[in-house]
């Protein structure tokens, strides 16, 4: 009966937020298919870990969880690119004629700003202005102090600026 009520709760969630998660996923690796796929994974945890969920926000519990399925995903195929705080997988360039098609054009400069930022300010954009996160939500999600979300927002957004002014992007 147990399972029922968990498989249950997991469904409202996926209903809730599984294009959160796709989109989320999507901007840190830049694949339409792995995306999907780590979404999936995502709520296929939730049910196996359920018992570790503490109440609270289950969107930010969902969204850590698919945050350290990418994360691992990308260490263990790029670690060199790990290592040194590069995303081999979001680049513009690489991405299907029809994929661009459907992005406008702010996106996509915005799509290829956001690859050339380090990891952590990628992160803390993504979740605070692209998703709407709270600063509590945000550093739930990144497991980290509400002062860091904060100050590497900063720098993330001074970051952004700069590479996409560097990039030719007028507003």
């Amino acid at each position: 009966m147990e399972n029922v009520k968990i498989r249950q709760q997991v469904n409202e969630w996926y209903l809730a937020y599984n294009n959160d998660i796709y989109q989320y996923v999507l901007f840190m690796i830049g694949d339409h298919e792995r995306a999907k796929d780590f979404m999936q994974d995502t709520f296929l945890q939730a049910f196996d870990k359920y018992s570790s969920f503490q109440g609270g926000s289950a969107k930010g519990w969902l969204f850590r969880i698919a945050r350290n399925i990418t994360i691992d995903f990308i260490r263990k195929d790029k670690p060199i690119a790990y290592l040194f705080d590069k995303n081999p997988y979001i680049t513009i360039d690489e991405a299907s004629p029809e994929k661009i098609v459907t992005l406008n054009e702010a996106e996509q400069e915005l799509y290829r700003a956001l690859s050339h930022l380090k990891r952590s300010y990628r992160d803390v954009i993504i979740l605070r202005k692209i998703k709407g996160f709270s600063i509590q939500e945000t550093a739930s999600v990144l497991q980290w102090p509400e002062s860091k979300v904060k100050s590497t927002l900063l720098r993330g957004l001074k970051g952004l600026r700069e590479q996409l002014e560097k990039e030719g992007y007028v507003r």
